[in-house]
């Protein structure tokens, strides 16, 4: 029996295009093994979104490669967006890779391999048009009681900053009753929250059913038996509609969260970025979808340093920042990508004040996140179980307010015993400047 090891780097995306294929080679007799020493075949599913990005993909192809020196490593296969974005260039400039598969040619990931054993050194390539759904249950790896559902592959914005389109194609939707049915298997495995991913998840269902599908999927999806948690990522602002906005307040197993990629305020940059919104347009959102449901958690990402961007279009950013009062945010500092229209533009900023930028951005945020948490001291909510710290009687978890590996956490003080997965309410006694404490409400009555 061969042993594969799989590297997955860069977004939750990217993981669940891991998944896949970890699942068509589990079905083809591969072995999965975490220890590269044991590994006959090693996959590294890489990401090229921004130059830190790229070169953690680069550098981590590098030291996979130093297996093939020793041990039984025999195939060494590159996939994901680096692989797509530099095709041959990878089997050129480093001679252990065997192999590359591009974005939408995952379902061909076991004939490749089979190829490198039969002694082909060989790249495989799909149409950007093509929507790889191979027929296999994908293997989970994020521990089991959470798990991500990618709705659709691809973005139509073109923003002037990314290269996404170029590395994944146009939107495609995935059919709904296939993410039905993938959801369903997810529950039986004993998946409890359900995070909805795509490039743009707002936009589901244009392309197949001529208008936007996303509440009614929402829908079919709460019916799921085991589902307890929906959560929503990669909503455009443009696109979050009122029929949205009322399906997050009224479906009870959806989380009162949303995550929406803003990536600046003022309407100047957002001009250059080929972004579709407006300053006033983004209050105005912002202002409804805290009326309409008042706990909810509004999470944002944001660029700084974009070519001519002043120091007044930072300081009307900072603005944005203080009056949205973003529960969750993360702050990311331009990268000049090749052919991107932004790469070519005039007026690019230093490394050093992107960054100083960045940090003012975050030292404000920090201030709001901690207003944010103070405001839930004295409330009871619903926290999912994720560990527990060694030696103490402090278990650690994530609100309906923490998305995971993005936002924080809420430590739990209890003498009770409970499992990974597990969602109890607990009573917030405490808060830091990204994270809660608090005390489980069944030792308080």
């Amino acid at each position: 029996m061969r042993n594969v090891l799989f590297v997955s780097l860069g977004c939750d995306k990217n993981l669940v295009d891991s998944e896949v294929m970890l699942g068509l080679l589990r079905d083809h007799g591969y072995s999965l093994t975490n220890e590269e020493t044991e590994a006959d075949v090693i996959v590294i599913n890489t990401c090229c979104f921004i130059h830190d990005a790229k070169e953690e993909s680069i550098q981590t192809i590098l030291e996979m490669a130093e297996y093939k020196k020793y041990g039984r490593l025999k195939v060494l296969l590159v996939t994901g967006c680096l692989a797509q974005r530099y095709q041959s260039e990878i089997l050129t400039e480093i001679p252990e890779v065997d192999a590359v598969l591009g974005t939408t040619a995952t379902d061909h990931i076991v004939e490749t391999i089979e190829k490198v054993f039969a002694g082909e050194r060989t790249e495989c390539y799909a149409a950007l048009q093509e929507l790889p759904l191979p027929e296999t249950n994908r293997v989970n790896t994020t521990g089991g009681y959470y798990s991500y559902l990618k709705i659709a592959e691809g973005c139509d914005k073109h923003c002037t900053y990314c290269i996404i389109p170029s590395l994944r194609g146009n939107f495609r939707s995935v059919p709904m009753d296939r993410l039905v049915k993938e959801a369903e298997f997810l529950a039986e495995g004993g998946v409890k929250e359900l995070i909805l991913i795509a490039q743009e998840t707002t936009v589901y269902g244009v392309d197949l059913y001529g208008k936007k599908c996303l509440p009614e999927l929402i829908d079919r999806l709460c019916e799921i038996r085991g589902i307890e948690w929906i959560r929503l990522l990669y909503c455009y602002p443009e696109e979050i509609t009122d029929e949205l906005i009322q399906t997050i307040k009224h479906q009870p197993k959806v989380c009162h969260y949303l995550d929406m990629p803003i990536q600046h305020a003022a309407d100047t940059v957002l001009k250059r970025m080929g972004r579709r919104t407006n300053r006033k347009e983004l209050d105005a959102l912002i202002t409804k979808l805290r009326h309409e449901i008042p706990d909810i958690a509004l999470r944002t990402s944001l660029i700084t340093g974009f070519p001519q961007e002043t120091e007044e279009e930072h300081k009307e950013l900072l603005d944005f920042v203080e009056k949205a009062g973003f529960e969750r945010l993360g702050v990311f500092t331009y990268s000049k990508e090749e052919n991107t229209a932004a790469a070519r533009m005039k007026g690019q900023i230093t490394k050093k004040e992107k960054v100083r930028r960045q940090k003012e951005l975050m030292q404000l945020q920090q201030k709001v996140s901690r207003q944010r948490g103070e405001e839930k001291i004295g409330k009871t909510i619903r926290v999912m179980i994720e560990g527990k710290l060694p030696e103490e009687n402090i278990f650690i978890g994530r609100s309906y307010m923490d998305a995971p590996n993005v936002d924080g956490y809420v430590f739990v003080h209890s003498l009770d015993s409970y499992l990974s997965g597990e969602i109890i309410d607990v009573k917030i006694t405490n808060a830091k400047e990204y994270d809660l404490v608090g005390e489980a409400v069944s030792e308080l009555d």
